[in-house]
């Protein structure tokens, strides 16, 4: 039996099933980053605080990373919508993952965290 985590993971259908577990992979890369099953969705910490997310977007049926701090972050291709203090980064799963663009928003999160 899976856990709640590998569950949500594994029910997935490809290539949003890649693209989530490739994100997966990458927030877990960094150091003092940990993952928790929050709020039924896959949560990850920074040093024991709450960081950001991973969902899938009901409207435009694409995984996002939700980030709690994302009101401090000012990037064009993260969105606020109705969220108060988070904004989420679509990744379109049917295109190549923009690596560089998340991986330079998340810098920018955990600069914020220092």
């Amino acid at each position: 039996m899976l856990n709640p985590l590998d569950n949500f993971f594994e029910q997935k259908d490809e290539p949003i099933k890649g693209c989530l577990q490739y994100l997966r992979l990458l927030l877990i890369g960094y150091e003092d980053i940990t993952e928790h099953w929050k709020y039924g969705l896959p949560f990850y910490y920074h040093k024991g605080k709450m960081f950001c997310y991973i969902w899938i977007h009901k409207k435009y049926r694409q995984p996002y990373i939700g980030l709690v701090d994302g009101d401090k972050i000012d990037h064009e291709d993260l969105l606020r919508e109705k969220r108060a203090k988070m904004k989420i980064l679509l990744i379109n799963h049917l295109e190549d993952i923009p690596e560089e663009k998340i991986k330079s928003i998340l810098r920018q999160a955990l600069y914020l965290r220092s």
